[in-house]
């Protein structure tokens, strides 16, 4: 078995119909010297109950907090592993998902984060899709988010060296996370291994909020790298199209509001206009209708 000790992290709040499965799923992976511990945000259902039933096979805290990032860096606080597990708490794991990474982080010294395959899951386990993973390229990173949240494990030392979560971003605060780290010069490695089940169903915080969440790739981009990528600035617009100004996407209206949301999005982020989503919006106005994420 690994020697290397594992810390796991599950910021949780008003998720007591799913946390029962999200904690048998960390406690039954078997693995020696498993600290674990849930940070929950002062839930007000069944929560604490299900928590307390556990007795001493974990701790927890139930207080308010700033959201789902300082809950986060409590536990990662709270706890010394030197591998850091951070699963949410309507998400699962998979059955031997800890016992691979140790082994991949053992083998390889170097390797700083270890992320596997995921599937997106409903309310009741069931498999929906798989989560669109791929093996670690920094640029392609930067244009859609290729690592599975739950599925992803990072050394302590990355913390230490290039810092815990972000406060600010409540959306994307993974996926600036493992940018920040990637910009920072961590090792990423890929394990071809279903790892993860991430729940996705129509209350969860990113589904019930795309435009907030797509502005919010955008700042965090901007931030981050001082632009935002073509691609991410186009996803804005088609939510911004849908959701606020109410055009359809069988619609007259849809591509010349499209093409003007896109440009507004370059000028707003990145005060300009590049060549290439120059000729993407002459393209589309050209044929005519678009469908979402075509020619990006």
């Amino acid at each position: 078995m690994p020697s290397l000790r594992v810390s796991a992290i599950t910021p949780s709040y008003n998720q007591g119909r799913f946390i029962g499965r999200t904690i048998d799923s960390v406690l039954s992976q078997g693995i020696d010297g498993l600290e674990y511990v849930v940070m929950d945000g002062g839930s007000t259902d069944e929560t604490v109950a299900v928590l307390r039933s556990y007795g001493d096979r974990l701790r927890y805290v139930s207080e308010r907090d700033k959201g789902q990032p300082d809950a986060v860096n409590k536990g990662i606080a709270a706890t010394s592993g030197e591998v850091i597990a951070w699963l949410n708490s309507d998400d699962v794991y998979f059955s031997g998902a800890l016992e691979a990474v140790l082994e991949v982080f053992e083998k390889n010294p170097e390797v700083d984060v270890v992320y596997g395959d995921g599937d997106h899951i409903d309310v009741n386990d069931a498999f929906i899709e798989p989560y669109p993973v791929e093996p670690f390229d920094l640029e392609r990173f930067k244009t859609r988010c290729i690592i599975c949240q739950p599925a992803a494990f990072f050394r302590r030392r990355v913390v230490t060296r290039l810092g815990a979560l972000d406060l600010r971003w409540q959306y994307t605060l993974d996926y600036e996370f493992w940018l920040r780290l990637a910009k920072g010069g961590a090792v990423f490695a890929y394990l071809p291994r279903k790892l993860a089940g991430s729940r996705f169903y129509p209350q969860t915080k990113t589904s019930g909020a795309r435009l907030k969440v797509h502005a919010e790739i955008n700042d965090m981009l901007a931030h981050t790298f001082g632009s935002v990528p073509d691609r991410w600035l186009c996803n804005y617009a088609h939510a911004l199209v849908r959701e606020k100004w109410k055009v359809g996407e069988g619609s007259l209206l849809s591509t010349p509001a499209l093409a003007a949301a896109s440009l507004g999005a370059s000028l707003r982020w990145n005060k300009g206009l590049s060549p290439a989503l120059a000729r993407t919006v002459a393209s589309w106005l050209t044929r005519g209708l678009v469908r979402p994420g075509e020619g990006l």
